[in-house]
């Protein structure tokens, strides 16, 4: 009966796909609960806030808008930055002043690229990773190759299914109970997405659950106004978060040149 040599390896895709993705988010949950009672009296800097949110160029981003409210970068609303006092105060400035160049003018994109591959922003990585706030780099990369592979096994199941209707039939086996035999495995992958989106989607982010919830207590205690108020607004939600017309600008500038180039 070919309805049944299809079965076979559609639920051996399934169960596999399946099996890697529990493995990878038991192994990420252990990794968390080990590491996470060395970080519940860390109090993040805005960097920190900035890469546990958005990752190494969210960092980048975020030194370029302080850098820019202190009058230190001009950042034009054609998409260039020009260096006012080159004079970094941090590792951070520095690695964004030596992305411009010595022409002391760039390209807003190439410098955020520049500064984000710094050696700057992987100290800082590996601190929050040593510290459980962030993800490892292969824990995040393990989930994501996980998911990938619980898809692509649920499209296998379905074509193998969809086979074995079509194919003529050799058995007295009604169409719709094999439809049944296939629809199981295939559930089974549609539910350990759903449960993934659910259950491991923080862990396929920057931070762990313990930065997670460090990001929360960051954000409870910003209320109020001030640069600092200001700053930390950028460093969790991103460049969006800018209020100011011309250095949103820039960025609008930055993000449209960024998407022709890989169009």
């Amino acid at each position: 009966m070919l309805w049944v040599l299809l079965l076979l390896p559609a639920w051996a895709v399934a169960g596999t796909a399946c099996t890697r993705l529990c493995l990878a988010a038991v192994h990420t949950a252990a990794m968390d609960r080990n590491e996470a009672t060395t970080a519940r009296d860390h109090d993040l800097t805005l960097y920190e806030a900035a890469f546990l949110s958005g990752g190494p160029r969210r960092v980048a981003d975020l030194t370029l808008v302080s850098m820019a409210r202190q009058r230190r970068l001009l950042l034009a609303h054609t998409g260039w930055a020009t260096v006012v006092d080159p004079r970094g105060r941090d590792e951070m400035e520095r690695s964004v002043i030596g992305a411009i160049g010595p022409q002391g003018q760039s390209r807003i994109e190439p410098v955020r690229d520049a500064a984000a591959a710094a050696d700057a922003v992987g100290s800082l990585a590996d601190k929050l990773v040593s510290a459980g706030l962030a993800v490892p780099e292969e824990a995040r990369d393990g989930i994501g190759a996980a998911i990938r592979q619980v898809r692509l096994a649920a499209a296998v199941v379905a074509a193998l299914g969809v086979i074995a209707l079509l194919a003529p039939a050799e058995s007295e086996m009604p169409t719709h109970l094999i439809a049944l035999w296939f629809a199981l495995p295939f559930v089974l992958t549609l539910s350990c997405l759903v449960i993934a989106r659910v259950e491991i989607h923080p862990y396929a982010r920057w931070a762990s659950p313990a930065g997670q919830r460090l990001l929360s207590a960051l954000v409870r205690r910003s209320g109020g106004g001030g640069d600092r108020t200001y700053l930390t607004s950028v460093a969790v939600r991103g460049v969006r978060a800018i209020g100011e017309p011309e250095l949103r600008a820039a960025f609008a500038h930055r993000e449209h040149e960024a998407t022709h180039r890989r169009d």
